[in-house]
């Protein structure tokens, strides 16, 4: 399962990178969410099955087994193995934002959680500590629970083309009205779709200017605005401050 979870974030991530098409004049970013809901409603019947196993336990506990000790070292191997994926995974998400990576990372995150969950508890069995792998599943279950709403979360704003942080807006805001001949702006929109980031907005410059001066403070504008991003696509359209103001 998690290997086929992750074949499909792959095929996704691989899609929303295609360019933009005839068909698909934005491009494809939206498969990334698309994949990131997907992943998160698995991972939340994976958290609902623990619950209902944890439930069971704690109302029937059962003894635990001999040779545990081999259980736990290939959890331990395991665990090792995981955090270093999540680790890379970590990585990508500061460089992309890419939401279906962020919904395989709590898949693989939830795995390390369980491991770890199982072999404290089953140590803790084994000193006389019974019970506490059902409390633990419990917790863990209601964190997967609440982590896989944030993804789901994230990927419905990105479907609805949600508007970027207060934060980004802010950023975008003052490079507008910093820029030279900028005499105000209104109108502005913004969304992301996969690494790509859309910008659109109206730019208020003086009436007396030239179309080829305007073209030229817009075109600059664009380029600065541009930078803010890894991806981003900025259409201006200029007003004249006295059509704007109207």
């Amino acid at each position: 399962l998690d290997v086929l979870a992750s074949l499909v974030n792959l095929f996704a991530v691989r899609h929303a990178l295609h360019p933009a098409d005839r068909e698909h004049r934005f491009g494809h970013g939206k498969a990334e969410p698309l994949a990131g809901m997907g992943q998160a409603m698995f991972i939340a019947g994976s958290a609902v099955l623990l619950l209902l196993q944890a439930a069971g336990r704690i109302i029937n506990p059962q003894q635990m087994g001999t040779g545990f000790e081999i259980g736990i070292g290939v959890m331990v191997f395991s665990m090792v193995a995981t955090f270093a994926l999540i680790s890379y995974q970590q990585y990508v998400i500061k460089h992309t934002n890419s939401t279906a990576i962020k919904a395989d990372r709590l898949h693989y995150k939830t795995d390390l959680l369980v491991n770890a969950s199982v072999i404290v508890a089953l140590l803790l069995t084994f000193y006389g500590w019974a019970g506490f792998d059902a409390i633990f599943a419990l917790g863990i279950a209601i964190f997967i629970l609440y982590s896989a709403w944030d993804i789901v979360k994230e990927s419905i704003d990105l479907l609805m083309d949600h508007e970027l942080p207060d934060e980004e807006r802010e950023k975008i805001r003052e490079i507008v009205l910093k820029h030279p001949g900028t005499q105000g702006f209104h109108d502005l929109r913004t969304r992301r779709s996969g690494t790509m980031v859309f910008i659109q907005l109206h730019l208020e410059l003086d009436s007396k200017l030239s179309l080829l001066a305007a073209h030229n403070i817009a075109d600059q504008l664009e380029r600065d605005l541009s930078s803010l991003f890894t991806e981003a696509e900025v259409i201006i359209h200029e007003d004249p401050v006295t059509v704007a103001t109207l």
